[in-house]
């Protein structure tokens, strides 16, 4: 079956105004009017996020829940490839959303909550998402996309301090966990993640309440920070953008995401494109995403053509920026199985010019999680 990408008329999140009065620059991004930066400017921001505290708002993004049913992981776990069966409770899991080629429709963060389960959808594939999901499960299971919540992520060294100074017992949660919390009267529900590769929290909270929420961690110190500086942050921390890095066309195993697939579902299956998973697994891999350093100054852009040093074509660019905290340019894409080797010297063709480069491990910048 096949699924189109649905993208609504431009919308705005709870924080727009907020966001106009911090004089925040925006662009539109999945159907959505986002701050792309504010005065400080994108590098400022991402040099805040990882000395100090950043603010951002990812309303934009899919909150979805499901209700608990003694036949729902059973069907879930037909079109997600991590282990429901076993996750526990408040835990979340990294994942996927996988097509019958093996393909991704969307990553996703899904939460084992007390009533069922939470999932975290990317903006632009939320409407897809839902209908592959409702699909999946029938009529029986009650889903529920949520307009009425809003998401922002607090990121940073500082942001545990932060957001314990108004959310008490918040600092004692572990990375990839999470739990309901009360503020003003209300029941938030925090988890310890991010999208930057420090330490962070992602809150859900009523539209209601954002604003005077977002003020109040502002006034404790936080900085607001765009979707520009969340691209050089989270690029520097080797992660995927959905729609540049992975696809429908790319498996994870390809991405270098096999980490992702739970042990017991990489060796039982049952979940959609596993053939094609399971023969990637094996060793028939024709490409690989990996971590690419140009040796000057150049940026290598997404769709930058990758050459070997005989100047074959090996692959393309899919993410490229200059990386502050790496203080050079940093790319990811996708080269030739045997090409994929850390040090590996290779060519990035650049308006019309051809740029040194090797390939380099990832991430770039050390992640800073606590575990």
């Amino acid at each position: 079956m096949g699924y189109k990408r649905v993208i609504m008329n431009i919308q705005k999140t709870a924080l727009y105004e907020y966001h106009k009065s911090l004089g925040a620059k925006f662009v539109s991004f999945a159907g959505y009017q986002m701050p792309v930066q504010y005065t400080s400017g994108i590098v400022e921001e991402h040099r805040l996020t990882r000395s100090k505290a950043g603010l951002f708002d990812v309303s934009h993004m899919g909150q979805l829940f499901i209700e608990e049913d003694p036949d729902l992981v059973e069907l879930l776990e037909k079109i997600i490839p991590i282990d429901l069966k076993n996750i526990k409770l408040n835990q979340s899991k990294y994942s996927f959303l996988t097509n019958e080629n093996g393909g991704i429709y969307d990553d996703l963060i899904v939460t084992k909550i007390k009533t069922g389960f939470n999932v975290i959808l990317n903006a632009a594939c939320k409407q897809n998402d839902y209908k592959i999901i409702k699909d999946a499960l029938g009529d029986k299971f009650k889903i529920k996309l949520n307009q009425d919540l809003s998401l922002i992520a607090l990121q940073g060294p500082q942001a545990a301090e932060i957001l314990e100074s108004i959310i008490k017992d918040v600092s004692l949660l572990k990375f990839m966990n999470g739990n309901y919390f009360s503020y003003n009267q209300n029941q938030i529900y925090i988890t310890r993640s991010g999208y930057t590769g420090e330490d962070g929290f992602e809150i859900s909270i009523p539209n209601k309440e954002v604003v005077s929420f977002a003020k109040t961690l502002v006034s404790k110190g936080s900085n607001p920070i765009g979707l520009g500086a969340r691209d050089t942050l989270r690029l520097e921390a080797g992660l995927c953008l959905y729609g540049n890095d992975i696809n429908e066309t790319t498996t994870p195993i390809e991405a270098n995401l096999k980490w992702a697939i739970s042990k017991r579902r990489r060796e039982e299956g049952g979940f959609s494109g596993y053939t094609k998973i399971k023969s990637n697994i094996n060793g028939e891999l024709s490409r690989l995403r990996v971590g690419i350093k140009p040796l000057g100054k150049v940026i290598a852009r997404e769709g930058t053509k990758i050459f070997s040093e005989d100047k074959n074509e090996i692959g393309s660019i899919t993410s490229g920026t200059f990386g502050p905290s790496v203080n050079k340019s940093i790319a990811m894409g996708y080269v030739k199985y045997d090409f994929t080797k850390p040090g590996t010297k290779i060519l990035l063709e650049v308006r019309g010019k051809k740029h040194e480069a090797i390939i380099a491990e990832l991430p770039f910048y050390k992640k800073n999680y606590v575990r």
